[in-house]
């Protein structure tokens, strides 16, 4: 593959592996969750966004749109995602920068120029962590961007949610200094409903990669999700896989807490949402999980929740 359509490229990032950390955001992705905080990445195509702060309300847009995808109402402007051929022709008439086109199209060497500018502030521990979307479903540039990044002694980070080809990993992985990895919910009929799919290919893949050896560091991720992914009981069933299928190998288990920051992305992109309404987290609530899971972990400090809690 010699080009990819990548998302966004985000700069100063303290959430994406240790130190600080250039995150570059893959468009696909392999799952359908339900909670998804990038919409505008699963998609492989690029997508238009509106940006309701810098709309001066011109209807410049509405009215060069060939396919008449854009319509202005009393919320402001719809873009008919099905109906948008992703021409650009709104976005370089916008005046204002209200519309922009989330996706473009890069080689791995332009956007290793692009990323090596970064270098200069990583330090010992940061680097460029690949995220999405998932990075993997373009698995061939993916690869071949991390093996030059390693090359020019940067720090390299994969952020996957594992459910790709198994050799695709595996090859990723030789080039990967720390791997953030997604458990999202251990019963896999569950998690089918939640996310689209099984996660047998998810856990095996996991473990393959741990029986193969390597020198990454792996960090696990749990998202916590009212109703979904927010039980004792599927915190301590994803604790005991790590305790028993993974002992000594994980370096540190975060359990995100849900926010509803994407609230306006959904809107952006004309799309309903069932978290809208969602409040955040209780503090109690995270404390209660870590708690359930250090229950079932031999090392106790393993696990840790971050993120927003009220």
């Amino acid at each position: 593959m010699e080009t990819a359509i990548i998302l966004d490229i985000q700069r100063m990032s303290t959430e994406d592996g240790p130190g600080l950390r250039t995150t570059v955001f893959f468009k696909g992705c392999s799952l359908r969750c339900a909670w998804c905080h990038n919409p505008e990445s699963i998609a492989f195509t690029p997508v238009v966004q509106w940006q309701k702060v810098r709309c001066i309300a011109c209807h410049a847009c509405e009215t060069v749109c060939p396919s008449h995808a854009i319509k202005f109402t009393d919320l402001g402007i719809i873009i008919d995602q099905k109906q948008c051929n992703q021409c650009g022709i709104c976005v370089n008439d916008c005046p204002s920068g209200a519309l922009m086109m989330k996706g473009r199209t890069y080689t791995v060497d332009a956007l290793l120029k692009e990323l090596i500018k970064d270098k200069v502030y990583f330090g010992k521990e940061g680097g460029v962590t690949l995220s999405g979307g998932e990075a993997l479903m373009q698995g061939e540039f993916a690869i071949k961007l991390l093996e030059k990044l390693k090359k020019h002694g940067i720090g390299t980070g994969l952020d996957t949610a594992g459910l790709v080809p198994y050799p695709v990993l595996h090859e990723a992985l030789k080039h990967t200094d720390i791997l953030l990895y997604d458990i999202k919910i251990d019963n896999s009929e569950a998690h089918k409903k939640f996310t689209g799919a099984g996660n047998e290919l998810i856990l095996s893949n996991l473990l393959q990669a741990v029986n193969d050896g390597g020198s990454w560091k792996l960090w696990i991720r749990t998202p916590i999700i009212p109703g979904a992914t927010d039980s004792e009981e599927n915190i301590k069933a994803i604790a005991k896989f790590i305790n028993d299928k993974l002992p000594g190998r994980v370096e540190k288990w975060e359990l995100t807490a849900f926010n509803n920051l994407c609230r306006d992305k959904y809107l952006m992109l004309d799309l309903d949402w069932m978290y809208k309404t969602t409040k955040l987290m209780k503090k109690e609530k995270m404390d209660a999980l870590v708690k359930a899971a250090q229950d079932e972990l031999d090392d106790k400090h393993l696990v840790r929740w971050t993120g927003v809690a009220e």
